[in-house]
């Protein structure tokens, strides 16, 4: 697996960064959404250097020039809830993506530090032959990642495969590179040193999906 850690270098990325796990700031759900896409953003950026361009021809209002324009069919999948803000950072760069959804949640059994991934709903268009980005905030165990993966194989192959994720456990990126065909990009802002007792990435920042959209109904 390719991956790039992209807090290796600093930037405005930091700033962001700083922003989504200061427990001061997190109470602001508007900011806490915002500064995710714009990560979402950044990735995206940093991802499309990767793709193949090719050169096309358009008309300005002076003359006619070349341009290179990327020539890949992208699809943008997001796992509910949490990876909606990073998913609409995304689509505001690769703006002409197709959009595909999935459901997947930790199931948690007797024991409440042992889970399991549901997967439930999902909508894909087919995969063939385009480049898959999928996107998920936060990467602890990295199970739902090959959950979701694995859920969207009978969609077809796609050419490439991209993971865009916001704040990932060493232990959860080692899974991953692991677990995915080895041609597989992973592009992510942090990356931190542990997950907890219970599978929560440490320092990690919380549950995004509740910081994200408040607080979901106990059951």
């Amino acid at each position: 697996m390719h991956i790039y850690n992209l807090s290796e270098k600093n930037s405005i990325l930091n700033t962001f960064i700083t922003e989504i796990r200061d427990v001061s700031i997190q109470k602001d759900s508007m900011r806490f959404r915002r500064n995710i896409e714009r990560i979402g953003e950044i990735l995206g950026y940093e991802m499309s250097k990767s793709f193949k361009f090719e050169t096309k021809i358009i008309t300005t209002p002076l003359a006619k020039t070349e341009i290179q324009s990327i020539s890949n069919d992208v699809v943008l999948c997001s796992i509910l809830r949490a990876g909606v803000p990073l998913h609409n950072g995304l689509l505001n760069y690769f703006d002409t993506a197709e959009n595909a959804f999935i459901s997947a949640y930790r199931h948690h059994l007797e024991n409440p530090e042992t889970f399991e991934i549901i997967v439930e709903y999902l909508a894909c268009p087919s995969l063939e032959g385009k480049i898959l980005i999928l996107a998920d905030p936060m990467v602890a165990t990295g199970q739902s990642l090959l959950a979701t993966f694995e859920a969207l194989k009978p969609f077809g192959n796609p050419k490439e495969i991209h993971l865009a994720a916001v704040i990932g456990a060493q232990e959860g990126v080692d899974f991953v590179a692991k677990n995915f065909p080895k041609n597989t990009h992973l592009w992510i802002a942090a990356v931190d040193n542990k997950l907890n007792s219970k599978g929560y990435i440490v320092p990690g920042l919380g549950d995004a999906g509740d910081l994200a959209f408040g607080v979901k109904l106990q059951q």
